[in-house]
């Protein structure tokens, strides 16, 4: 079998077909690229070997782009036959995302944080320089690798520590600055909470008995069907700060929800954890989260 006519084959198809199929490249390109990858890694001998074979893979590149012109580079042939030996168990490989989003992709090691990673990708309608920002800023690692499906669970929406941007980050913020900041890049603040938040309002009121409270920043999160309660702590984490969000997150559920709607989820963001009281936390859509300013 005469391996680099084959692989010659299906990228000169693919070229065609894409200058005819406008709307269905990505997934004209996926595939072509997908089937390269099996022909070089077959061509090197197995998958064993594969890595060992990159003289090939350069005898390859040299004459494709002789013969087919750019885009064919030795590092490209390398991410095409990652790019099998990653997604041949039978990973899910999306159309909605193009080549070079899973060129950033397959350098993942982790099967999981991949997935992650490509989920959110598809969800959020992430662009390259935006996926590789997630994946840079470390955010799988922030949700603490609870991920055991492509989709997050609830527990692990947030992330921990929660990326703040500031003009200056060694500055000692109080909790009024703290909100302010937020408040004004409300947007970035959604988006490196996790999926799906959108902002209901901020410092809510709401009456409790004869006095009035106030919610730091009341959101809604659409994938999970439920309001989230945020409230933000410059110190560290304690037991009365339960107390306090466990009264607002009843105060929602009863007032403001609709019965349509999952239970109220609260988030208290602080500078500094402490364990032991969320260990003694009864309420299961509590949960804490520490803030870094960058």
């Amino acid at each position: 079998m005469n391996y680099y006519n084959e692989i010659k084959e299906v990228l000169v198809k693919n070229e065609v077909y894409k200058k005819v199929k406008e709307y269905s490249k990505n997934k004209s390109d996926l595939n072509a690229y997908y089937e390269v990858g099996r022909l070089i890694v077959e061509a090197q001998g197995g998958e064993k070997r594969a890595k060992y074979g990159n003289r090939l893979i350069k005898e390859y590149s040299e004459k494709l782009t002789k013969e087919l012109g750019k885009g064919y580079k030795v590092s490209n042939l390398k991410n095409m036959r990652q790019f099998f030996l990653r997604f041949r168990k039978g990973q899910t490989v999306s159309g909605e995302l193009s080549w070079s989003h899973y060129s950033e992709l397959i350098r993942i090691s982790n099967d999981k944080q991949m997935a992650y990673y490509q989920y959110l990708s598809i969800k959020l309608n992430l662009s390259v320089r935006e996926l590789r920002e997630r994946i840079k800023s470390k955010e799988y690692e922030r949700i603490g690798k609870k991920q055991e499906l492509e989709k997050p669970k609830v527990n692990t929406l947030i992330k921990n520590p929660i990326l703040i941007k500031v003009k200056n980050k060694n500055e000692k913020l109080t909790e009024y600055a703290l909100h302010q900041v937020i408040l004004e890049n409300i947007d970035d603040f959604l988006k490196e909470l996790g999926v799906g938040f959108l902002y209901a309002g901020s410092e809510v009121k709401i009456k409790l008995g004869d006095s009035y409270n106030y919610i730091d920043f009341l959101l809604f999160n659409y994938i999970y069907n439920c309001f989230v309660v945020i409230e933000l702590k410059i110190a560290e984490l304690k037991a009365e700060h339960i107390g306090q969000i466990t009264k607002y997150i009843n105060y929602v559920d009863k007032h403001i929800k609709e019965v349509f709607h999952e239970k109220t989820v609260g988030v208290i963001i602080c500078r500094k954890e402490n364990k032991f009281i969320m260990e003694y936390c009864t309420n299961p859509n509590i949960f804490a989260s520490t803030y870094q300013t960058i």
